[in-house]
């Protein structure tokens, strides 16, 4: 099943290291998902997020304010 994965930011130098953290951990592990950065800040302000980057998997907000490491991103996607 594919993984929906979206990354809610506004552009920032965190925001695109943690797609770049995603797409490498992704990539790497051959994981079935797709990526949607959300830079619109009332689409961003709708998961009721303040502080960016924040990465929401399947729906659900798993990480903000923070780039993740590669270990952390790869066990919120299996």
């Amino acid at each position: 099943m594919t993984k929906e994965i979206k990354i809610l930011g506004t552009g920032c130098p965190k925001c695109q290291s943690m797609t770049g953290v995603v797409k490498e951990v992704i990539s790497e592990n051959n994981i079935d998902a797709s990526i949607e950065k959300v830079e619109d800040i009332m689409e961003i302000m709708k998961f009721n997020v303040m502080t960016t980057p924040a990465l929401v998997v399947d729906g659900v907000i798993t990480i903000k304010g923070r780039v993740p490491s590669k270990d952390e991103v790869l066990v919120l996607l299996n």
